[in-house]
């Protein structure tokens, strides 16, 4: 099992200078994944080191140790995730290692994990899990065959299904740059809303070893338009029909600039998204360059670049 550099850190575990804190507490369970996702260094044909996932460093821990530090340390940290690499063990890992966390701390966990089936979701819920997450990453058919290698309808149908069986409590994650369009993204997300399924946003992040390890990360005035509008849908501010697209990209919001300064004034849009309590500092991002999802409120610097990037090719 292992832990996220930063969890360790919140915990004071490990003597790491780190720029913000996660108020999650992130765990590894396997690895070399049975899946070969083009994007993902656990992934069976990837040559990246096993101690990432995405750029954060995962060490090997003493479970027990870090356990007894969630339930007694106090800390930022108000929730745990298990991010589960597909292996033969992974299923009983999960039961396992969520009945000992359930024992040691008091606190709600989240498992990313592709279910099989609303059978083996309940026996996750059963053993102490508040959310599943099971990520879609290529949010249309085209993008989600090629960098994933599987059905795009079975996976999605699934999801829904999971949906409708365990209201707000079933949760995806969306990669923006593999190659879909922002109409695409947001058409996809606006659908995913409106069945109750909780959205991790995340930037593709190109990682050696990995088969797109050649790839460039998303553009950051995109990326801030699909925060925009991932926003708006999901505050009900705004309907899709409301947006206007061109070429796949969006031109307009059928707001006016003002409008748009007074609704992402404070920055909101632009921070990370997914359960609450999920900040992920870093994951997509190196401290000091293009921050793609802040794990923090934005400085008044940060608020106005951020605008200043959303605004950019927008029609208002």
């Amino acid at each position: 099992m292992r832990a996220s550099i930063g969890t360790l850190a919140a915990l004071k575990l490990k003597k790491v200078k780190v720029e913000a804190l996660p108020t999650t507490a992130y765990f590894m369970l396997g690895e070399k994944c049975q899946h070969d996702c083009a994007f993902c260094s656990q992934a069976r044909s990837s040559h990246a080191t096993p101690e990432l996932l995405s750029r954060v460093t995962w060490p090997q821990i003493e479970e027990e140790a870090v356990f007894k530090a969630l339930g007694e340390e106090p800390s930022e940290i108000r929730r745990a995730c298990f991010q589960v690499v597909r292996t033969k063990e992974s299923f009983a890992e999960i039961l396992e290692k969520a009945k000992k966390l359930k024992e040691k701390a008091a606190i709600p966990l989240c498992v990313s994990y592709n279910v099989r089936d609303a059978i083996e979701a309940q026996q996750i819920f059963a053993a102490g899990a508040d959310h599943i997450s099971l990520p879609l990453d290529g949010a249309v058919k085209r993008v989600y065959e090629k960098v994933k290698g599987k059905n795009y309808e079975k996976f999605y149908n699934k999801l829904l299904d999971l949906a409708e069986k365990f209201p707000g409590k079933i949760g995806t994650h969306l990669i923006a740059g593999l190659g879909e369009t922002e109409e695409e993204m947001l058409k996809v997300m606006d659908d995913l809303l409106k069945h109750r399924i909780t959205i991790a946003l995340f930037a593709f992040t190109p990682i050696p070893g990995t088969r797109l390890e050649k790839e460039n990360p998303p553009d950051i005035k995109s990326y801030r338009r699909i925060q925009a509008g991932f926003y708006l849908l999901k505050k009900n501010l705004k309907s899709i029909s409301e947006f206007t697209f061109r070429n796949g990209r969006v031109v307009s919001f059928g707001l006016t600039r003002e409008e748009i300064l007074e609704i992402f004034q404070d920055g909101e849009a632009f921070r990370t998204s997914g359960c609450p309590d999920c900040n992920r500092p870093y994951y997509n991002e190196r401290p000091g360059g293009v921050m793609y999802n802040y794990p923090r409120p934005l400085t008044p610097e940060e608020r106005e670049r951020c605008l200043e990037e959303l605004l950019a090719e927008l029609e208002v």
